[in-house]
């Protein structure tokens, strides 16, 4: 239980259980706590039917209060890094297009991949089961297309002649993508919160940060190399991992 996926697939998996109140995640610790009125039985067995490595701990009374106020404010922080991921998405998308660099418009697939996961979990709050399914598998299914043409692409260009990618835009662009996922992350931080939407979106962006590195990285390796080589290895790994990112959507959506 390490990302945001992990944590929307059991949110899902406990949806329409009577009595339970608020699931709290600590992602370092790798715990769950679940806080529900009544025993039963049904919220072990579901856990166990993901395949997470789930072990109950114990159960202890507490007193629980609500604070509609907290979640108001992590629902802004959330909107707010949705809009800086689909802003750089288009932004990525765009100049990788213009630039010839797979290695942007594989980091824009991770930018719009990023930002699916957090519309999902605001636009399925209050909603029905079967729609918060719905999304994810469209979600799940179309990440799955884009990353189907992304590697489809950089197998052409591996196998053709193609012009270099030019160097400048994937430089310039990350730099600026970087600092876009840094101020989401200052964003977060800002909030001081435990909760495990804030958590999970921190550890979102910081892998986004390393992947904004690893491009920047690329492009002065073809700076120096005058090669596309480091451009489509670059842009092959991170469409691998919205792959990876894409069948744990679809699997919350089973």
């Amino acid at each position: 239980m390490d990302c945001p996926s992990e944590e929307g697939m059991i949110r899902m998996k406990l949806e329409g259980i009577s009595g339970i109140k608020e699931l709290e995640f600590d992602l370092e610790g790798r715990t769950l706590y679940v806080v529900h009125s009544d025993e039963n039985p049904e919220i072990e067995s579901r856990l166990k039917d993901l395949n997470l490595g789930s072990n109950y701990k114990n159960t202890q009374p507490i007193e629980w209060k609500g604070n509609k106020e907290e979640n108001k404010q992590q629902t802004r922080l959330l909107w707010w890094v949705l809009g800086i991921n689909f802003g750089f998405f288009i932004l990525e998308m765009t100049t990788g297009i213009i630039s010839r660099s797979m290695g942007l418009v594989a980091d824009s697939l991770d930018m719009l991949a990023d930002s699916m996961v957090y519309l999902l979990s605001l636009w399925a709050v209050g909603a029905a089961l079967s729609r918060k399914k719905k999304v994810a598998k469209i979600s799940g299914y179309l990440q799955l297309g884009l990353v189907l043409f992304g590697i489809i692409e950089v197998i052409r260009r591996f196998i053709n002649p193609e012009e270099i990618p030019n160097y400048q835009f994937m430089i310039y662009v990350s730099v600026f993508a970087l600092l876009g996922n840094a101020l989401s992350l200052y964003i977060l931080q800002k909030s001081k919160s435990n909760q495990i939407h804030i958590k999970a979106s921190m550890i979102f962006t910081s892998n986004d940060i390393a992947v904004n590195i690893g491009v920047m990285a690329a492009g002065i390796l073809v700076l120096f190399t005058q090669s596309k080589y480091p451009d489509l290895i670059i842009g092959a790994l991170v469409f691998l991992i919205v792959a990876r990112g894409a069948f744990r959507i679809l699997k919350l959506a089973k």
